[in-house]
């Protein structure tokens, strides 16, 4: 609360946020839903602009096609929860603040980088679910926050490892970045609400629950083929690394994608059958590349396997007008094209699989 003798703000602040009460160019905080990120946010906006100094804050969003979208609402939440309404004046756009500071909300895909050069003169900015922020936008955001001790924010739910923010905060963290993980049990706010949700999902949806709930990179959810199959395996700890046995063949399987900009993707799995277990050893994944690229990544890996195709493994390749089953053989491989199984053939077998108890 807003204590009138000192002009100063009394919030409590989970332990797990106190770290980005400290001055740091990049702050960032990542986790599951609950956590209170964009609480803790919230509040330090309000606290910010109550010290007089006519802060300049902008909230943006990778997209923002409302206001109704923005953070907007949370703040001025928080403004009256905190008792400091009197400090602030709530506009249509924005909200400014009696030293002659304001808020401003944005959409960085409506910017450009001769747009987005208006902001040059800002002290803060909060990226809210910047999981969604493109490269793009990062790379347009960073160089134009550029005040002496501007600071830039970021929440998440993170979503996918690939994601621009998750490579710069996590990946390649900057030496002048505070970056915290928080789940809900570091809020010591929880509310039993979210709790009798987060116990739901924990039994109901326990595939898509350590993305939602703790944090976690998406994986399979309610709808992929083998959800189910893949958390237990991952509970049971069958998940790991493992090694191949010396003695037993190795075997390739092929999705074949294509070799144009649009492809499929094409996709190998590296296995051995160990009695009536199969192990996967290795995966190798891409698009757009031509076979060439998948044999010398076989061959990089060490693995000389014998290469099972599908039905179409004797079709021509677009690009070089030889069968697929020609080109790895040419390389050195043994290969077995499994003959069309006929129509719905695939669908049944993901049926089958999913109907047995893995």
């Amino acid at each position: 609360m807003f204590d009138q003798r000192t002009g100063k703000l009394q919030i409590g602040t989970a332990s797990v946020f106190e770290p980005l009460l400290q001055p740091a160019r990049y702050k960032g905080a990542w986790g599951g839903r609950g956590s209170g990120k964009s609480h803790f946010f919230a509040e330090l906006v309000v606290d910010e602009h109550i010290s007089g100094r006519g802060m300049r804050m902008l909230c943006v969003r990778e997209v923002l096609k409302s206001l109704k979208e923005s953070a907007k609402l949370l703040i001025e939440d928080k403004i009256q929860s905190l008792g400091v309404g009197h400090l602030f004046e709530i506009q249509k756009d924005r909200i400014k603040d009696i030293y002659g500071g304001f808020i401003i909300f944005e959409g960085m895909q409506d910017h450009n980088a001769e747009s987005i050069k208006s902001f040059e003169g800002f002290d803060r900015c909060w990226v809210e679910e910047a999981q969604t922020l493109s490269e793009r936008s990062l790379a347009l955001l960073r160089p134009t926050i550029r005040k002496e001790e501007s600071e830039i924010w970021f929440s998440w739910n993170p979503r996918l490892e690939k994601d621009a923010v998750d490579k710069f905060l996590r990946k390649n963290r900057p030496d002048n970045a505070i970056v915290v993980q928080a789940n809900w049990r570091d809020n010591p706010w929880f509310p039993d609400v979210l709790e009798a949700e987060r116990q739901h999902d924990l039994k109901i949806y326990p595939e898509r629950y350590d993305h939602i709930w703790e944090g976690s990179y998406a994986r399979a959810f309610e709808g992929a083929y083998f959800a189910r199959q893949l958390n237990e395996a991952r509970q049971q700890r069958r998940i790991g690394f493992v090694a191949a046995d010396p003695i037993l063949p190795i075997r390739a399987f092929f999705d074949i994608g294509g070799s144009g900009a649009k492809a499929d993707a094409m996709a190998i799995w590296i296995v051995q059958w160990v009695g009536n277990q199969i192990n996967v050893l290795d995966y190798i994944e891409g698009q757009g590349q031509v076979l060439a690229y998948y044999v010398n990544e076989l061959r990089s890996r060490k693995w000389h396997p014998v290469c099972y195709l599908p039905h179409d493994g004797i079709n021509a390749n677009n690009v070089t007008g030889k069968r697929y089953r020609d080109h790895l053989e040419d390389a050195g491989f043994d290969v077995v094209v499994i003959p069309n199984q006929g129509a719905g053939a695939a669908h049944s077998v993901v049926l089958f699989l999913q109907r047995r108890n893995y």
